[in-house]
C-alpha cells in the first residue's frame, strides 16, 4: 500500500463536505507531478486530507476507491481523477507548523513542494501523522 496527500481548500471542499457526501472524484488537477502521483494510486492506498489556504492542517484519511481515469472535467486525455472516500477523521488536526517542526515530517513533499496538490507520503511520514492526530 502506497500514502499520499491531498490538498482541497476547505472553502471549495471541505473534509466535513467530504464526509457527509460520502464520496469524490478528485478531479480538476492540472499539474504533470501531482497526475503522475494520481496515476500512481491503487485501489485501497490511503492519502492524508490537506485543508490549504485556511487551515493549514491534516484534518482525516481518504482512501482511493476507483483507480485513476480520464477526468470528467477537461476533454484533454493528459489529465486523470482518481475517486475518494472518507476513510477516517483524525481525533486531532496536524497542522502546517506541527509538521515543520517535527524531525521525521519536516522533509515531506508537502513542505518540500508546497503547490503540489497531490503529493506522495512515506510509510514512516504517514504514521507519524496518525501519532500526532491522536490515532
Amino acid at each position: 500500500m502506497n500514502h499520499w496527500l491531498i490538498k482541497s481548500e476547505p472553502v471549495k471542499y471541505s473534509w466535513e463536505k467530504f464526509e457527509k457526501e460520502g464520496k469524490a472524484a478528485w478531479d480538476g488537477v492540472r499539474n504533470y507531478a501531482a497526475r503522475n502521483n494520481l496515476r500512481s494510486m491503487k485501489k485501497g492506498d490511503l492519502a492524508l486530507f490537506y485543508h490549504s489556504n485556511e487551515g493549514l492542517e491534516i484534518v482525516g484519511i481518504a482512501k482511493v476507491v476507483k483507480e485513476s481515469y480520464q477526468d470528467p472535467t477537461t476533454e484533454e486525455a493528459a489529465w486523470l481523477a482518481v475517486d475518494f472516500q472518507p476513510f477516517k477523521k483524525l481525533k486531532k488536526s496536524v497542522t502546517l507548523p506541527q509538521v515543520k517542526a517535527d524531525k521525521i515530517l519536516k522533509d515531506m513533499e508537502l513542505v518540500r513542494l508546497s503547490r503540489l496538490s497531490v503529493s506522495v507520503v512515506t510509510k514512516v511520514q504517514f504514521d507519524r501523522v496518525l501519532e500526532l492526530g491522536g490515532m
